[in-house]
């Protein structure tokens, strides 16, 4: 009975958005086991069976237990809380900002989540850890497309209109940069050296983002050089209040 409601709940996710596919073995678990409990509870009771002694060991076991395996413990609670939760899915490309990891979920388990990095490493995270850090999820929303910033910096002779156009046609070549939303530039700043602007582009998907920033970046350092645009360095001039004598 509770394995029918649960896959019954599991169907109509517009009222049960807790219980899925991948959160069904969790609660069908967690039912039986209090179900279980119940029934043992029950037939005590009408037996009137004096529990005392083993409520007394039972809890002096359950706080050994909870000491030797707090950390487990710790793991588990929050494995179960990601589950219902769900901040992220496999598949989706998640930063954990506190301790700057960025990759592809691939297991979330109840102690732990795996996680595969863009060298092709994979990180076993513990569930605790994740359960108080801040999570970036890059896939989540109403669309799994990304938007990317490219600063770029030039010259105070420049001028600013040919800059915009330059980096519109270099955007619109990009087999990476998505049509809609269409690029954007923006003048950032006045910097110590340049003007400081920004080229603002869409891709697909979260794992293209080195690869297009790569891509922008060459051809956007091509064209200045085709159009003889300086990308500045930082410059000092240096004044002398008078000739040092011989």
């Amino acid at each position: 009975l509770i394995d029918e409601f649960l896959r019954h709940a599991s169907r109509k996710r517009d009222k049960y958005k807790i219980v899925e596919n991948r959160t069904f073995p969790l609660f069908s678990n967690l039912s039986k086991l209090v179900l279980v409990g119940v029934a043992i509870y029950g037939v005590i009771l009408v037996w009137d069976v004096n529990t005392q002694a083993w409520l007394a060991s039972a809890g002096i076991a359950g706080l050994a237990i909870s000491f030797a395996a707090k950390d487990t413990l710790s793991n588990l609670f929050a494995g179960v809380f990601i589950i219902a939760d769900a901040p992220y899915r496999i598949g989706d490309y998640i930063v954990l900002k506190d301790i700057g990891t960025r990759g592809e979920v691939t297991s979330i388990g109840l102690r732990s989540t795996r996680i595969v990095t863009r060298d092709d490493i994979e990180i076993t995270v513990p569930n605790a850890v994740i359960g108080g850090a801040q999570i970036i999820n890059q896939t989540a929303g109403p669309s799994p497309k990304m938007r990317i910033r490219v600063p770029v910096g030039v010259a105070y002779e420049t001028d600013a209109e040919q800059l915009r156009g330059i980096l519109m046609e270099v955007a619109a070549a990009d087999s990476f940069v998505c049509d809609d939303p269409e690029p954007r530039v923006r003048f950032r700043a006045f910097g110590a050296s340049s003007l400081d602007f920004e080229l603002l582009v869409w891709v697909n998907d979260p794992e293209d983002r080195g690869r297009a920033v790569d891509s922008l970046l060459d051809a956007v350092l091509t064209r200045l050089r085709v159009e003889n645009i300086e990308i500045p360095y930082p410059k000092r001039d240096l004044y002398l209040k008078e000739q040092p004598s011989a």
